[in-house]
């Protein structure tokens, strides 16, 4: 009983990994074609397909699963089912009608909440305090396939995008392996989704990050926390790009204008977590204080906050933004 995994990002690495190990024959490996990356734009194949060709299997990279040969080439496999995790294009129904128990996919979230290309970077800005992943058989719309398995997960204070990334990749792998085999046998049943409760996000942009100061504190928080690794939220001091990385929100005000830096007392605030180190000043902004913890000028390496404002004389009292 053959299987074609379909994948792209590191994401979806855990998920082909584990499908080998519980014994699936995995018949190809769909991913996209490799791209050029980086400052000097060197080709690099994704990691699903470093993955795949380690593990000895066959690799297709179509520009297109439009594209009729492509189709041909998996068809001519007689897939018994397919799974696809962040392979980067929504597939059209004649490609999902080829495999006879359809095409799987691992999402990471509660679906129907935070359809699309987003879901982990929307849970944290929604102040979620639970996010997951859902299997889902696959129709031709945007996530909104009838689901077949889903599992919690907390979304913690210190939670980042780059932090839970890896967390419920692993969690999707997992609960891939237990629900495909069931799935194959017939145990389950597809539930449909609750459409009245669907929401839906989008690819993020650069324009993204930047941190409007006039926000609540709790709110640039998580924008903070979501936009790491990517695209980073971020200010400007001087004219240059100052990214945030690490941050907590502190109550009181210093009857500033939004985006003034303030002195605080040096130590950890009471309820901030160990795992974070403890700031050295804060930003006045439309409510509340933002501590940074965490900073990187443009073209430096990051710093601890006590670290930047050792190199920042006189930056108490300056508004950021300009």
């Amino acid at each position: 009983m053959s299987i074609v995994f379909i994948g792209t990002p590191a994401f979806a690495v855990p998920s082909l990994l584990r499908l080998l190990d519980t014994g699936h024959e995995i018949a190809l490996v769909i991913t996209q074609p490799d791209r050029p990356a980086g400052r000097r734009r060197k080709t690099l194949s994704s990691p699903v397909k470093e993955a795949a060709l380690e593990a000895g299997l066959t690799v297709l990279q179509p520009a297109s699963l439009r594209d009729p040969a492509a189709m041909h080439e998996v068809a001519a496999l007689e897939p018994e089912a397919m799974v696809a995790v962040a392979y980067g294009q929504i597939l059209r129904q004649e490609f999902l009608d080829i495999a006879p128990r359809g095409v799987l996919n691992v999402h990471p979230s509660l679906l129907p909440r935070f359809r699309g290309a987003s879901p982990i970077p929307a849970a944290i800005l929604a102040g979620d305090e639970v996010t997951g992943v859902t299997i889902i058989l696959m129709d031709a719309g945007m996530d909104s396939g009838p689901m077949l398995a889903q599992r919690i997960h907390a979304i913690w204070p210190v939670d980042t995008t780059d932090s839970l990334s890896p967390v419920l990749s692993e969690l999707g792998a997992s609960l891939l392996a237990e629900t495909l085999p069931r799935w194959l046998s017939g145990e389950i049943t597809p539930r449909p989704q609750d459409e009245s409760s669907a929401t839906v996000t989008r690819l993020l942009t650069k324009a993204d990050s930047l941190i409007d100061w006039v926000r609540p504190a709790v709110e640039i928080w998580r924008q903070v926390r979501a936009y790491n690794p990517w695209p980073g939220a971020h200010t400007l001091v001087d004219g240059a790009l100052l990214h945030i990385w690490q941050a907590w929100p502190l109550e009181g005000s210093s009857e500033t204008e939004p985006g003034t830096v303030i002195g605080i007392a040096s130590g950890r605030p009471d309820a901030m977590p160990a795992e974070l180190a403890a700031p050295a000043f804060a930003v006045q902004t439309g409510d509340g204080l933002l501590a940074p913890v965490e900073l990187q000028r443009e073209g430096r390496k990051r710093l601890s906050a006590p670290a930047y404002l050792r190199g920042m004389p006189g930056l108490i009292g300056r508004r950021l933004g300009k």
